[in-house]
């Protein structure tokens, strides 16, 4: 089973492109404790060398989804800042979703397809409409159904229905497509300052282990 999660700096400042950056390398060395793994897959640069502004991480494993769980939220890498020594900001926020990254597409097979010959109205007169020449086509996986009542006779009728039905499986994956696009960008408006579900920070010389925050408590809540 893999898990897709993204990793995004929002619209933060170039410091939080270098908390991507440091939450993707703990992130990694964590999944490799669960026997989880991971990869990127996808990744935004940031401004400064070795900073990103976004990744995208796939995990790999039976425990994917759980251990994706313990890093979906706000992320906060807690360090002074490499860029601004004056500033006493030491909180870097980082919101961390799962996410899709690509919608089904629907096999076209004619043996999927009804057709059927049906009357309709329009040009062409009564023999139009005394006459089953149109065609109705049904994808049966997808419920899709057009009618073709263009041709006086059923078989180019029928071979029209067929290419039309084509075509609008092939738009509703594309439209589904983008839908999937349009929710992952959306995804880098969510990040949430404060309330952080994991809190990490440089480790001293010989330290292991991160710091988790508690979403209800509000307060480290141990290590992993």
């Amino acid at each position: 089973m893999s898990v897709h999660l993204l990793l995004s700096a929002g619209r933060g400042p170039q410091e939080c492109a270098w908390a991507v950056a440091r939450l993707l390398d703990r992130l990694a060395a964590d999944a490799a404790r669960h026997r989880v793994g991971s990869r990127v897959v996808e990744s935004v640069a940031g401004d400064r060398p070795g900073t990103y502004r976004s990744v995208l991480v796939r995990l790999d494993g039976p425990d994917g989804a759980t251990f994706a769980a313990g890093w979906t939220g706000t992320l906060c890498w807690q360090a002074p800042s490499p860029y601004r020594p004056g500033t006493g900001r030491k909180n870097w926020y980082v919101t961390a979703r799962p996410c899709r990254v690509d919608s089904p597409t629907t096999a076209f097979v004619e043996a999927d397809v009804h057709v059927v010959a049906c009357r309709t109205g329009g040009p062409g007169g009564q023999h139009r409409n005394k006459a089953s020449t149109a065609a109705r086509a049904t994808h049966r996986p997808s419920g899709t159904v057009v009618v073709v009542d263009t041709e006086r006779q059923f078989f180019l009728n029928r071979a029209a229905a067929l290419r039309l039905l084509r075509q609008r499986l092939a738009e509703d994956d594309a439209r589904a497509g983008r839908a999937v696009t349009a929710a992952r960008r959306r995804l880098h408006d969510e990040l949430v300052r404060g309330d952080a579900v994991r809190v990490e920070r440089p480790r001293p010389p010989g330290a292991t282990g991160a710091r988790v925050r508690s979403r209800s408590a509000g307060r480290p809540a141990g290590r992993g």
